[in-house]
């Protein structure tokens, strides 16, 4: 039974939208189809395309009333910042430039790097939660581009705060 493709990432959060709107206003998502399952959550997608199961799933901790997700993921600590032992969660992409603008309007810190014996352009961000979102895009689209200022980047503050 060979494996076939990421179906989604789950991410446990305090602040459910909070992290909906960055993956809405910063990756695009949309919120979707989500079960009714007996805590709070939304399951996002990529593109209007709910044929599969959603790319991000946000489970929704409410610390007041845990049973739901208890009974249905099993109980686990109030959910640190991070990604854990996971590095970070990668996504292809193309629009560095209009990604660049967006993150400077939502004011959230990124990191560039460019790789090219792999011909890509790498930006990294991270969600409300701390989970590390790879974006890969073409090296072309930077080739000719001042690259933004690090210490600007760098400088950004959280999303949404």
């Amino acid at each position: 039974m060979p494996v076939s493709k990421l179906a989604h990432y789950s991410i446990r959060t305090l602040d459910l939208e909070r992290s909906c709107r960055f993956y809405e206003r910063v990756l695009g998502f949309k919120r979707g189809y989500r079960p009714p399952f007996d805590f709070p959550g939304a399951w996002l997608y990529m593109g209007g395309d709910e044929g599969d199961y959603g790319t991000v799933h946000i489970i929704g901790v409410d610390p007041e009333n845990p049973d739901g997700l208890n009974a249905y993921l099993g109980d686990k600590a109030v959910p640190a910042t991070g990604t854990g032992t996971v590095d970070h969660i990668a996504f292809l992409a193309t629009g560095v430039q209009a990604m660049w603008d967006t993150l400077r309007a939502e004011n959230i810190a990124w990191r560039d790097r460019t790789v090219p014996s792999l011909g890509l352009h790498q930006v990294f961000i991270e969600d409300p939660s701390g989970v590390t979102v790879e974006l890969n895009f073409p090296a072309a689209e930077v080739a000719g581009l001042t690259l933004p200022d690090a210490a600007q980047t760098q400088n950004a503050a959280a999303f949404g705060d």
